[in-house]
């Protein structure tokens, strides 16, 4: 496996921020943690988690507990299973339209929370990449972000195709957010969702979604049109990142060119070489 930080000068950490951070297997910037020198923020509403994040954490990692909006006061719904606990409300009536998803959403607490503004949280400063799993909180967050994103490189984010909360953005929505902040669309990396009743559910991965997925993690990277625009260290954190974590090589390419271009280096070529294809 091709790991680009040797081709690339030293780089600094690369800085992960994650919004709704509780641990539900490998991180989906796994990638970047096995291959190159990163720090992450995260943010866990669940108090309850966010101290087993903070007493399981390695160095450079610190998890917070509060809850990441636009500054709002907000109702925030706990579930049964919390990984659904989220801002908005469950809609109940759609969710019963399918098979064992309504029991996954039972709300067992309700709380008054203020939420908090990335844009006013010190530690959020200097994100290179930004996850987002927030159950339909993600345009909140983006909201109470303006700032922060002028110098965020990508964004991975859960996004959904269907209200599976009440007044819930979809998918259609962060997408003109964020290509209105300057982003531009990568990839889909992940499908999920629930049958449609009487369809039994196969097994716990969705492996038959009966080509109805509810949701997907989906990545937004700083508009490859516009490299122009990003620092020569940016450039090479886009590069790491894309390379290491999405296997984006095109993208990763064209970043090292646009430094080769302003730099006089040759860290294209060389990649392009390690990759078998110059």
């Amino acid at each position: 496996m091709l790991r680009i930080a040797p081709l690339l000068p030293a780089l600094p950490p690369i800085r992960i921020l994650d919004i709704g951070a509780m641990d539900v297997g490998d991180a989906p910037y796994q990638g970047m943690l096995d291959a190159l020198s990163c720090e992450v923020v995260g943010f866990e509403p669940v108090e309850e988690e966010c101290r087993r994040l903070n007493a399981a954490a390695q160095p450079g990692f610190r998890f917070l507990p509060h809850v990441i909006g636009d500054g709002s006061d907000q109702t925030f719904h706990e579930c049964a299973y919390a990984y659904n606990s989220s801002l908005l409300e469950p809609n109940v009536e759609f969710l019963a339209r399918f098979t064992d998803l309504d029991t996954l959403f039972d709300v067992v607490e309700k709380r008054s929370v203020r939420t908090r503004r990335l844009d006013d949280i010190p530690e959020a400063a200097g994100t290179d990449l930004l996850k987002m799993d927030v159950q339909g909180g993600e345009l909140m967050v983006l909201q109470g972000a303006q700032n922060l994103l002028r110098d965020v490189l990508v964004v991975h984010t859960e996004a959904c195709f269907a209200p599976l909360y009440r007044k819930q953005p979809l998918f259609a929505d962060l997408d003109r957010e964020l290509r209105a902040a300057g982003f531009a669309f990568n990839s889909f990396v992940y499908f999920g969702g629930y049958p449609l009743k009487p369809l039994p559910v196969v097994d716990r991965n969705h492996a038959a979604l009966q080509n109805q997925p509810l949701w997907c993690d989906v990545v937004y990277v700083r508009d490859y049109a516009k490299l122009d625009a990003l620092s020569p260290a940016q450039l090479l954190k886009y590069a790491a990142i894309l390379h290491e974590n999405y296997k984006s090589h095109g993208l990763a390419s064209a970043a090292l060119g646009e430094y080769d271009r302003r730099s006089g280096t040759a860290l294209q070529a060389r990649y392009l070489g390690a990759l078998g294809i110059a």
